[in-house]
């Protein structure tokens, strides 16, 4: 939620920030900003709604003649937290008389004491936010702290430091000052941030993608630093050790990673980059001379491995369904227990968790607020934790004891696809290693991943079936309710299912267990009510074809995800999507393709934003 940028060096600001704006769209927001610095003044444009009305905007005064550029300047795309979405409370904002400007990411939950404490002292709020207090309480910081002729950027970095050490709750902000027009200060505590480290110039973001094609290195920020960066040079400071070194690592975001590449929208562009993604998380790690699995990032010995008794795997949303996918496999495939919990709910109880309890958190940004708290819960109780993510360098990533990177590239989308189906591979693979592990032999670790080499194809072959999915799509575009229903491993892919078509079409869906729509469920089945089945070839066919008889016995449409030589199907649904034979334990990453075709071309069809849907954001970054 909420994107920052930030540019300081020889060149004029507006246009990369601009640009880095654009490509922080997917986050989610509502409202747009800029504030460029020409000389000692800052020139501030604000708008409600899309990038392109802040670009307009900035445009209309260019027309005017008006000087809207300058080489150093801040960014940031909101999304509404306190106080609703409108121009006074969209960022930039200004603190004192002028002389701080910042934007900033987070919640400040103290943020009604410190506004009274700030009013009593005669500062004036021109927003609802939370955020303007930050900007007053710096510049309230700027007046208690001398000028030092010597360092002169310390007296900021003081006044920072003062400020953000009364704040509770999260925060990334880039904060820049009137009176050190070549000066920006970073800051960050539960909100990510990296820095763009060019020649001569410097850059902040929330994420790498407004730094491709800008620059080619990268710090990641972590909790409790702050960055000053000046065309000079970048330093970075942390709370409790002063000046420290930091990694500056290379940038792996490409430009053409971040842009359409010739598609319509990234989501349908990610759904396509789903075969390349598992060929790239499974590149390195399938050990066929020991038919195994190979993880370098676990930070556990085979011993201590060994000895785990249970798993616990969390996370929301998409990320939580591949969870589920994982429970299955593990216990399948490795025999360990494993448990799923939401990660918001995970981080409020307090669950007995036995000792030598493993417990995984699952995200693809790496920055989801919930699973990042109850990672940090369950490790300060004594637990192990890993991470299964795509960011390099994010906030769950750094927090883990080890964990395993996705490497499925960007996804913009907000609408999770090649994300979920990395996960999935992952846990399949992790299901494998914990399984030689333990009891199971070299011929059916052999044959698994003789299997996990066929997936990409597989999955390859399941894209055809876009145009069907497309025919099918403008049959049943104007249903305002859809039932998905499957079983065993093919659960997990009815909600994933129901959640895609939720989540972009904004049709009312839900994904049950095939069983469990006798209990309840079957009651909405009518008409008007398409019923989408899960039903390649497994061990529960007849049963899932049984549940499919009853759904049309009662008249309801059925739509069929079956295997491409199943005719069995044909006589009892009305629409039959084919996909290639897998073994079961790959049905999840196979199944779930036509599912998300079908959500995006229904969207596109009800003239949805795909790769924007109304009130969602990609990263979950506050409660």
């Amino acid at each position: 939620m909420c994107g920052i940028v930030g540019y300081v060096g020889p060149k004029n600001s507006a246009e990369f920030l601009l640009t880095g704006l654009r490509r922080l769209e997917y986050r989610g927001y509502d409202s747009a900003g800029v504030a460029t610095q020409i000389g000692g003044e800052f020139q501030i444009t604000r708008s409600v709604g899309r990038i392109d009305a802040l670009a307009q905007r900035l445009q209309e005064k260019h027309a005017r003649q008006q000087i809207i550029d300058g080489p150093t300047g801040i960014g940031h795309t909101r999304w509404a937290t306190h106080g609703p979405a409108t121009e006074e409370n969209a960022h930039p904002h200004l603190g004192g008389d002028g002389e701080v400007v910042l934007v900033h990411n987070g919640v400040i939950e103290n943020f009604q004491v410190l506004k009274d404490e700030l009013i009593a002292k005669g500062y004036e709020f021109k927003s609802a936010t939370d955020s303007e207090v930050i900007a007053h309480l710096i510049a309230e910081g700027l007046k208690l702290t001398p000028e030092d002729p010597e360092q002169l950027n310390m007296r900021y970095v003081t006044a920072v430091q003062w400020a953000i050490n009364q704040l509770r709750g999260t925060y990334g902000l880039a904060i820049a000052f009137r009176e050190r027009p070549n000066m920006l200060i970073a800051a960050r505590f539960g909100s990510p941030l990296v820095i763009g480290v060019g020649r001569g110039e410097y850059f902040i973001a929330s994420d790498a993608s407004p730094l491709a094609g800008s620059t080619d290195r990268i710090v990641y920020m972590a909790d409790h630093q702050l960055a000053v960066l000046t065309p000079e040079g970048f330093s970075v400071l942390h709370r409790d050790q002063g000046k420290i070194r930091v990694d500056v690592r290379p940038l792996e975001v490409s430009d053409d990673n971040v842009e359409l590449g010739g598609y319509e929208h990234y989501m349908l562009k990610e759904i396509h980059e789903q075969p390349e993604a598992l060929r790239n998380a499974m590149r390195g790690r399938l050990d066929e001379e020991n038919a195994t699995a190979v993880f370098g990032g676990l930070n556990l010995t085979p011993q201590q491995l060994r000895g785990i008794e249970r798993i616990t795997l969390t996370g929301c949303g998409t990320s939580w369904h591949s969870a589920l996918v994982g429970e299955y496999l593990i216990e399948e495939l490795a025999r360990i227990p494993v448990e799923v919990q939401y990660a918001s709910e995970l981080r409020y109880r307090n669950p007995p968790i036995e000792n030598n309890t493993l417990v995984f958190g699952i995200t693809q940004s790496g920055e989801t607020a919930d699973t990042l708290a109850a990672l940090r819960e369950t490790k300060r109780k004594g637990h192990r934790t890993l991470a299964i993510c795509n960011v390099v360098g994010s906030s769950i990533a750094q927090a883990a004891d080890g964990g395993v990177y996705l490497h499925a590239g960007p996804e913009i989308g907000v609408a999770s696809t090649k994300a979920y189906t990395s996960q999935c591979c992952v846990l399949t693979m992790l299901a494998l290693y914990f399984g030689r592990m333990r009891h199971m032999s070299f011929e059916r670790g052999q044959e698994i991943i003789e299997e996990l080499h066929r997936l990409p194809g597989a999955v390859q072959q399941a894209l055809s079936c876009d145009l069907q999915v497309r025919d099918v799509a403008a049959k049943y575009k104007d249903a305002t309710n859809v039932l998905y229903l499957g079983r065993q491993f093919n659960f997990p892919t009815a909600l994933e299912g129901a959640l895609k078509l939720k989540e972009i079409s904004y049709i009312h869906a839900e994904g049950y267990p095939a069983a469990e729509m006798k209990h309840g469920p079957i009651a909405l089945v009518d008409k008007a009510t398409p019923s989408v089945f899960i039903i390649p070839h497994g061990t529960t066919y007849d049963k899932v074809m049984a549940n499919m008889e009853e759904v049309r016995a009662r008249g309801g449409p059925i739509i069929a995800i079956a295997s491409h030589d199943d005719p069995q199907v044909d006589s009892v649904a009305d629409d039959v999507i084919r996909i290639p034979r897998v073994p079961e334990f790959l049905q999840p990453i196979v199944s779930v393709i036509p599912l998300q075709l079908l959500s995006y071309h229904v969207a596109l069809l009800r003239g949805c934003d795909v790769d924007k849907p109304r009130n969602l954001a990609k990263s979950v970054t506050v409660e």
